[in-house]
Parts: structure tokens; C-alpha cells; sequence
């Protein structure tokens, strides 16, 4: 008997990548499967039912139960649409695993608005497409789990990713919110922070790309995809019932529990707690100091404030 035994599954973006490696071993512990997919490239142009089509194929070759969906998790009717197939196909839904997304990577100073928004759609709005008719049907039942997908991008920041960085850090604070939402009825919400090479970060330090030089695919070279299937599958089992609000880095063998952002460095103002200008120029450079620029200028760059700009301004 497998994990997930009888569990029914929806896994969005499973047609390839970590989606299929998530879809196909929950499929092995015994869960019955929606794959969806609505095939479109990394930027989300086009459409192709075939990638959906190919897991579905693979899981039932493999004496597994799956059925397809190709609806975008970009919309709340697509949302709706893909936790209805579970409903319909297979009379219930017990967990959501948020996977599908896209990139648009742009330097800030060049992203246009529609590369934004369309990031911002799939991956931020995506997780709440889903998740709000899911949330509706777990909370009914008082049982469920959600897995969702966050990065390191989000998290830590990385260059020409403003809104892929923007929606992945959304998603680490939509994890902790619904986690708490939904957690006295039973239902979890953890996220993933994954590393994989993907069709996604495969694209990553080519030359002309907007990430190049952060990353790089030989970051990821030791890293398949499909060592990131475990953990979503584990936060999925009954056995993850008091895991709840939490985000887990995960790759390779690797994986760490994330702290929530917590204060690092304190100052304290007496009285009446307004700080003067003049007071944080004292305090907040000799307190707080010591804190790594993650993109500092180049020494020969005249900085306003920053010594060697003293120092040239003096001669």
C-alpha cells in the first residue's frame, strides 16, 4: 500500500519538470491524479495537450489512475475548472500541489508591463486560482493539504527576475496566511523552495539572458528535477498532519526547514521613540553595520556619501 493511498491529487504545471516527477510519484503511492498542463512554453505562449497527455499515458502504463486537464491556472474560472476534474473524476479533492509557471525575465529598467503582469497571473494569482476552490471543498470535509511552489528568488532575490522574485515571495506569504486560515479545519499549506534543472532554469547564464551571471545551469547539473517529488509527496501523507505554515528549500538530498523572517539587528529610540535624521546617521551605519550589499558598485563608480567620493570631492 502506498503513502497516499486512495488520496485524490491535483498537480498543476505536471506535463514536465518537477510537476511530472511530483505526478508521478504520487501516482506510485497509490494516488488517483490530475494532471494538468495546458503545454505552453517557458514564457506561457502556445498550447499543447500532449505534455499532459504523455504523463497521464506513463501513469497508467505504470498501473497507476490519472486523468488530464489543460486549463491555465491564470484564471479563477481555469482554477475552478482544474479542482472540478478532481471532483468529477474522482469524487473528492484531498490535496493541491501548486506547481505551474512561467518565466518573462527582464532587468527591471527594461520589464514591460504585460511581462509583469503575465508572471504575476501564473504564479501569484495561479496559487490562489486553485487554491480558494480547493480550500472551499477541504474545509467542508475537514481534511486536506496544500503544497505550494516558492523559490529562492523570492526569498533571497535574484537578478532579472523582478516578477517571477515579486510573485515567489508572494507565494511564501500566501503559504503562511492560508495556512492559517485553514489549519483548525484540519487542512496543512506548506510551500517547496525548490532547485532543479528544469526547461526553466536550463535557460538560466546563456548569454543574452537576463539572469546571466546569478545563475547558471551547472548550478542545477546535480540537481534533477525529480529529487524534489519526495518531499511535496511526504507533506502530502497523513503523516504531515501537524507540518503546517513552513517552507522547505529542497534539492539534490538537501532538505532545510526556512526560517520566517525574524529582526536581525534592533535599535532602540528612548522617550519618545522619534528618531531625528541626524540620530540614524549615527546609529543605523555603527548598529547596523556590516550588512553585504548583494550588488554593490563598481570602486571606480563616485558615490554620494561613500568615502571615496569624500575623498575625491576633498581633492
Amino acid at each position: 500500500m502506498g503513502m497516499l493511498d486512495g488520496k485524490a491529487v491535483v498537480v498543476t504545471g505536471a506535463g514536465r519538470g518537477i510537476g511530472r516527477g511530483v505526478a508521478e510519484l504520487a501516482a506510485a503511492e497509490r494516488a488517483k491524479v490530475v494532471v494538468n498542463d495546458p503545454g505552453v512554453a517557458t514564457d506561457g505562449s502556445g498550447s499543447d495537450k500532449g505534455p499532459a497527455d504523455e504523463v497521464v499515458a506513463a501513469i497508467r502504463s505504470a498501473g497507476g489512475t490519472a486523468v488530464a486537464n489543460y486549463d491555465s491556472v491564470a484564471s479563477v474560472e481555469g482554477g475552478e475548472n482544474i479542482i472540478k476534474t478532481c471532483v468529477d473524476s474522482f469524487g473528492r479533492i484531498d490535496c493541491l500541489i501548486n506547481v505551474a509557471g512561467i518565466l518573462r525575465d527582464r532587468m527591471v529598467y527594461n520589464m514591460s508591463e504585460q511581462e509583469w503582469d503575465d508572471v504575476i497571473a501564473v504564479h501569484l494569482k495561479g496559487h490562489f486560482a486553485c487554491t480558494k476552490p480547493a480550500a472551499v471543498l477541504m474545509r467542508q470535509q475537514r481534511y486536506g493539504r496544500i503544497i505550494n511552489f516558492s523559490s529562492q528568488s523570492g526569498l533571497v532575490g535574484n537578478a532579472g527576475q523582478a516578477n517571477y522574485g515579486a510573485a515567489k515571495s508572494g507565494v511564501a506569504g500566501f503559504t503562511r496566511v492560508v495556512a492559517r486560515d485553514l489549519g483548525r479545519y484540519g487542512v496543512t499549506c506548506n510551500a517547496i523552495a525548490p532547485r532543479a534543472l528544469t526547461r526553466m532554469t536550463g535557460n538560466l547564464g546563456q548569454s543574452g539572458g537576463a539572469a546571466a551571471g546569478a545563475l547558471s545551469a551547472s548550478v542545477f547539473a546535480e540537481m534533477p528535477p525529480d529529487y524534489v517529488a519526495p518531499m511535496a509527496c511526504f507533506l502530502a501523507t497523513d503523516g504531515a498532519w501537524n507540518i503546517n505554515g513552513q517552507i522547505f528549500l529542497v534539492y539534490g538530498g538537501t532538505v532545510s526547514l526556512l526560517a520566517h523572517p525574524t529582526p536581525y539587528r534592533t535599535i532602540f529610540k528612548p522617550g519618545d521613540g522619534l528618531w531625528t535624521l541626524d540620530e540614524l546617521s549615527e546609529m543605523v551605519p555603527s548598529v547596523m553595520a556590516g550588512i553585504a550589499n548583494p550588488a554593490p558598485p563598481p570602486e571606480d563608480l563616485e558615490i554620494p556619501g561613500r568615502p571615496q567620493a569624500q575623498a575625491h570631492a576633498a581633492s
